[in-house]
């Protein structure tokens, strides 16, 4: 027997609240609902919604505490994530998620509804041509970091936020593609944070931006 989403998420986010515990059981099935008609997860992987999408997305809260009122930009969204678990943690922060495949931001905009995420909005588009300026970006393993970087780089605001910058949820050894990359990272293992063996080489990858 699996662990309910609402103890996995409890035992590592004391501070979310009934509401938030109720978002996040209600996404869980709206996910293996739209599942059935389009392919956003993995099929296999829908047992394990809880600990590899929903709690991987929220690793970078583990990293950064966005702040009122900041503007996120989530990068290759796919079906939501980590954009969705994300905008339920924070509800006071403007979430705008973003990918290339119509039916999947279909997909994200009708979860954003059902759950009355107000702070949710969502486009199917490039993340090159999005015109609008943003505090952080986030993303969770669209291509090596050498090429995301350009497609985000000229998508920040130019006031000074602290922490502002990537935040990139990655897998395995990356020593090769930070170094790839030339970029000034930090990296945080996501297993100092979650004891599940799933996360075992899991990581967030920080690109501060200036």
């Amino acid at each position: 027997m699996s662990i309910s989403i609402r103890t996995l998420l409890s035992g590592y986010f004391p501070e979310l609240t009934e509401d938030q515990l109720q978002k996040y059981e209600r996404m869980a099935e709206l996910y293996e609902e739209w599942n059935e008609k389009i392919n956003v997860i993995s099929r296999k992987d829908m047992d394990h919604i809880g600990v590899h999408h929903i709690l991987h997305s929220l690793g970078i809260a583990k990293v950064i505490q966005f702040p009122a009122n900041a503007h996120v930009l989530d990068v290759g969204t796919g079906g939501g994530l980590p954009g969705l678990p994300l905008a339920v943690m924070f509800p006071d922060v403007k979430f705008h998620l973003v990918d290339s495949i119509g039916k999947k931001i279909h997909v994200v905009q009708e979860i954003a509804r059902e759950l009355h995420l107000q702070n949710v909005t969502a486009t199917q588009t490039r993340a090159e041509q999005v015109r609008e300026k943003f505090d952080f970006v986030v993303s969770r393993a669209v291509t090596r970091l050498a090429n995301f970087y350009p497609w985000v780089m000229n998508s920040f605001k130019k006031d000074k936020i602290a922490s502002k910058g990537i935040y990139y949820l990655k897998g395995g050894d990356l020593q090769e593609e930070l170094a790839e990359s030339g970029l000034i990272t930090k990296t945080y293992e996501l297993k100092d944070y979650f004891t599940e063996e799933f996360f075992e080489t899991k990581k967030v990858v920080v690109v501060p931006m200036p």
